[in-house]
């Protein structure tokens, strides 16, 4: 069996997301008593019973969705339910990257935290709130999208996102352009159009200010190699810890290629994808990706007996 770790991104969060490896597990608990220390601030008090409206804030989703991905691994690894000689690859959503470098032992938790604080403050004010925005499509190939997009560049500057899986293809953009091809997505053959809950337009060059701030910021930080090879979101390939840093700037502003990294990983022997924070978003697009292989999502304390089965 050869493993891949997967860590979810923005989105996956909801009220209550680790509290139950929190209740049982020290080394759970010890996460989100450092996760509060880095941040001189209880964050972890609104993860378990705080507010949808507030567990969104992009501010809070981003470090606490980073946080419960590594409780959940670090109490996995304490019940040596994965063996780590398996895992030959890992990669994140995103934020999830984040996840993933402090899973491969690259990045400090604390460090990655600290990190976090100021990526996720510098998309959040990288635009006016109003201003900008993101779309899900549903039922649309790149292709399409790629024909159909100098038009909506009639309407304001959008761009594609994320390549999230065949089918599905996130945009973003000015929120004139966002609102119009979701009222227009039947004109454009697409199936469904979501409009999603985001305070600014992830993963264009829109937040160019966002990867500028994030650049002064990681330069001071340090990566180690990996532990396990890292599948960059930039371009949907395995990077080395000396390119982390520019690539993870990039990554602001850049497309997310998840559909790509998913054909690399499967492409090169991976048989068992397991999905590991919140949520289970990203085990259905593997799904939706391969029939081939093997797809679990760990994310509730119950879901560990998935380990065991397999």
């Amino acid at each position: 069996m050869t493993i891949a770790l997967l860590f979810p991104g923005q989105g996956s969060q909801f009220i209550g997301m680790g509290k139950d490896y929190y209740d049982r597990y020290e080394s759970a608990k010890s996460v989100y008593k450092e996760l509060d220390l880095a941040l001189n601030r209880p964050l972890s008090d609104l993860i378990f019973s705080g507010s949808d409206a507030d567990i969104s804030l992009t501010t809070n989703s981003q470090p606490a969705i980073m946080a419960t991905s590594i409780a959940i691994l670090r109490s996995i690894q304490s019940e040596e339910l994965i063996d780590m000689n398996d895992i030959k690859l890992v990669a994140g959503h995103s934020l999830g990257e984040y996840s993933s470098l402090v899973a491969t032992d690259s990045l400090d938790f604390s460090d990655a935290v600290k990190l976090l604080k100021v990526r996720s403050e510098a998309m959040q004010e990288s635009m006016p709130v109003g201003t900008g925005g993101m779309a899900a499509l549903i039922g649309v190939s790149l292709e399409q999208i790629n024909e159909i997009l100098p038009e909506l560049n009639k309407h304001g500057k959008i761009y594609i996102a994320n390549d999230n899986a065949d089918g599905q293809i996130v945009l973003s953009g000015e929120i004139s352009a966002i609102d119009y091809i979701c009222n227009n997505s039947k004109y454009y053959k697409i199936k469904r159009a979501i409009k999603l809950p985001v305070s600014a337009p992830f993963h264009c060059e829109l937040i160019d200010s966002a990867a500028i701030r994030l650049k002064n910021e990681v330069k001071n930080y340090h990566f180690k190699d990996f532990k396990f090879p890292l599948v960059s979101n930039v371009d949907a390939k395995p990077c080395k810890a000396d390119a982390i840093k520019s690539l993870l700037v990039d990554q602001v502003v850049s497309r997310v290629r998840w559909r790509e990294s998913l054909i690399y990983m499967v492409n090169n022997n991976i048989t068992t994808f397991i999905e590991i924070g919140p949520g289970n978003v990203l085990t259905n697009l593997v799904k939706r990706m391969s029939k081939s292989v093997n797809s679990i999502s760990i994310s509730k304390l119950d879901d560990l007996i998935k380990l065991k089965e397999i």
